[in-house]
């Protein structure tokens, strides 16, 4: 092979890597930030003309409105509280109290960042639907199949993901929550 011919097949090889290896890394963000809380990551770039390159792309790529800190958080998770990846075919419980924000939406999507379509049309929970007497302590079951009270249903996907909006924050968007006011996420069982 003449030298001409393995530096054009290295470049070749070098765009196709770097370019996938980008896209790759843009499609697995979650929220364009490695800020990890328990299973939740979030960041404080989005939403901002701070943001780097890297979360416009996330954004862009997944559909988010981002709007500035002060007005909403986002935490997104892909694994539960033991780090095991979210399977649509086992039951969760999600469970928390009442959030620093003046209401709060969680909402399941499949790992490209689309609503999972499911039988009965429930894509999201969020504190509005709660009774009052449920928001303080909250759970939500989340599974192929209802079992009760508030349900996310699974859809049947192979893999999910959470994100949590938490709007108009106490804090003004200043900092995270903590692992404490942040929803528990536990594995009941698998199909």
């Amino acid at each position: 092979m003449k030298n001409w011919q393995r530096l054009t097949l290295c470049a070749v090889a070098g765009g196709v890597l770097g370019v996938g290896g980008a896209v790759w890394s843009v499609r697995a963000a979650a929220l364009g930030a490695p800020t990890m809380i328990g299973p939740w990551v979030t960041g404080s770039d989005y939403g901002s003309d701070k943001a780097s390159r890297y979360t416009r792309a996330v954004v862009a790529l997944r559909g988010l409105l981002a709007l500035p800190a002060s007005e909403a958080r986002y935490y997104n998770a892909a694994t539960d509280d033991s780090g095991a990846p979210l399977d649509g075919k086992c039951r969760y419980r999600l469970s928390g109290g009442a959030l620093p924000a003046k209401w709060w939406s969680v909402t399941l999507y499949d790992p490209a960042g689309y609503l999972v379509p499911n039988a009965a049309g429930i894509y999201s929970v969020g504190s509005a639907g709660l009774p009052g007497s449920e928001q303080a302590a909250w759970q939500v079951a989340i599974g192929p199949e209802r079992t009760g009270g508030h349900w996310l249903p699974t859809g049947g996907t192979a893999r999910f993901e959470l994100t949590l909006r938490a709007y108009l924050p106490s804090d003004g968007g200043r900092g995270n929550f903590t692992a404490a006011q942040l929803p528990r996420l536990t594995r009941i069982g698998c199909a």
